[in-house]
């Protein structure tokens, strides 16, 4: 019987959570899935070029643990891209970098407390940067900018 992981700490949410080949109709696809905790150690070592062990700390789990998510997430990107499958985010056991509730293991992310129980949303247009407070229960991600209509992101 396997432990229950424990909750990896993350600061980000994708605004986008499914990407799917150009010109192969949705209904003909299979699907790699994603987790919210696999993406954030990508983003961490690979868009922010952290060094694993600092990676693994920012998430506030060990190094040996980062680097089997790290593998798991690379293979199924890798598996994704050559097999011309979508790729949908979604779950994983964490906890936003505000919070102290973990979501559920296998959860849909943005659930109630995914984003935390406070916080702010900002634009993602860089030229508007408009900030509102975070609504519980509502990912920032499915809230649109009251003064430009783009889309909103957590604030980290």
């Amino acid at each position: 019987m396997t432990r229950k992981p424990k909750p990896r700490r993350i600061s980000f949410m994708p605004s986008a959570t499914y990407f799917k080949p150009r010109g192969i109709p949705l209904s003909s696809l299979e699907e790699e899935v994603l987790t919210v905790d696999e993406l954030e150690a990508l983003r961490l070592t690979d868009v922010e070029q952290l060094e694993q062990t600092k990676a693994a700390k920012k998430m506030q789990i060990s190094q040996s643990t980062l680097q089997r998510i790290l593998t798991k997430a690379h293979q199924k990107v890798s598996t994704a891209l050559t097999m011309g499958r979508a790729i949908k985010i979604e779950g994983g056991a964490y906890i936003m970098q505000n919070s102290q509730q973990p979501t559920g293991g296998r959860g849909r992310m943005g659930g109630p407390v995914a984003g935390g129980p406070d916080g702010t949303c900002i634009c993602t247009n860089p030229d508007c940067k408009a900030e509102v407070p975070h609504q519980t229960g509502v990912p920032c991600s499915d809230q649109k900018c009251p003064k430009c209509g783009s889309s909103m992101t957590r604030k980290a």
